[in-house]
């Protein structure tokens, strides 16, 4: 994987993933050593994020190396009016590795084209993210103790859910049965159905949440994205449309874990974040031993 850019899922393979998950696990056992003294990591935020961005940042910190780079593109010269090729050239010429996002899709597999450095995609418009996969499917992992023959639901917004269409693709190599929870206007992909169709797995589409929480392993909750909707009005219609309540949980599969990529707006209740299903805080922390591993892996230190 050395010098090697993350654009999408698919860059790398089944047991690419499988080796930055064994990394991680060692990075989360000690992941504080000076072994990015050498190096500069750039963190091109043209689109908001906390999580995603500082997780980035911390990992990169923790390993004793330097961070620059931008939150906001009203900050940088792209203001100004300056093309992502000239920046991306011009952020290459101070850095070993970049970390983006952009609100466009396929922003970020231009970037890997034009870069000198590997680009690492943190997510581009509602095309993919690929690093908060890896970090899903570590989390996965580590509650289920394997990846293989799970029942997944994806809940929410599957048509936008970039998360949700890197997760799909990459779980299609572990033999997963899919059920996708979604208003009909929010429905996954014909694209990203294909991938599962391509490896002969089930899947199944409901309207009703209900339906799938006593059958399933993992119950992946998405937020309805109010800055992917053109039209104010379709937002307003299906933004609430599924609510987790600790209720509903009774009865669930005794190793059910909730899982989310945050920021949640309302579609998990408070009082679920007490109960033992609850999984979305530690897997976001899980994010800074992923990167770290992946980060390691395409500087050639891992």
């Amino acid at each position: 994987m050395k010098n090697r850019s993350l654009v999408s899922i698919n860059d790398y393979s089944k047991d690419e993933y499988l080796k930055i998950l064994d990394i991680a696990e060692e990075f989360e056992k000690n992941p504080k050593q000076k072994i990015f003294e050498d190096f500069v990591v750039a963190t091109l935020f043209f689109e908001p994020s906390t999580r995603t961005r500082l997780s980035f940042e911390s990992a990169v910190n923790q390993l004793g190396g330097k961070v620059i780079g931008f939150t906001d593109a009203a900050s940088s010269s792209v203001k100004k009016g300056e093309s992502l090729k000239d920046t991306i050239k011009t952020v290459a010429n101070y850095s070993d590795l970049i970390v983006m996002r952009h609100p466009l899709e396929g922003s970020a597999r231009f970037a890997s084209e034009v870069s000198s450095v590997p680009i690492i995609n943190a997510g581009d418009g509602a095309n993919q993210h690929p690093t908060q996969c890896l970090l899903d499917l570590y989390s996965i992992r580590k509650t289920q103790g394997k990846l293989d023959n799970l029942h997944i639901a994806f809940v929410g917004d599957l048509k936008y859910g970039r998360t949700v269409h890197s997760n799909v693709i990459a779980l299609t190599n572990f033999n997963c049965t899919f059920h996708f929870v979604s208003p009909v206007e929010l429905k996954l992909p014909s694209a990203v159905k294909r991938h599962i169709k391509e490896k002969n797995l089930d899947y199944y589409q409901y309207t009703d949440l209900s339906e799938v929480i006593p059958f399933v392993d993992i119950l992946y909750m998405t937020r309805i994205q109010r800055e992917r909707f053109s039209d104010p009005v379709e937002y307003e219609r299906v933004k609430n449309s599924y609510i987790l309540h600790g209720d509903m949980l009774k009865g669930c599969k005794s190793n059910l874990k909730v899982l989310h990529p945050l920021p949640r707006v309302n579609e998990i209740n408070e009082n679920v974040d007490d109960m033992e299903q609850a999984y979305y805080f530690q897997q976001a922390r899980n994010g800074v031993y992923v990167r770290q591993a992946l980060m390691a892996s395409i500087l050639g230190i891992k």
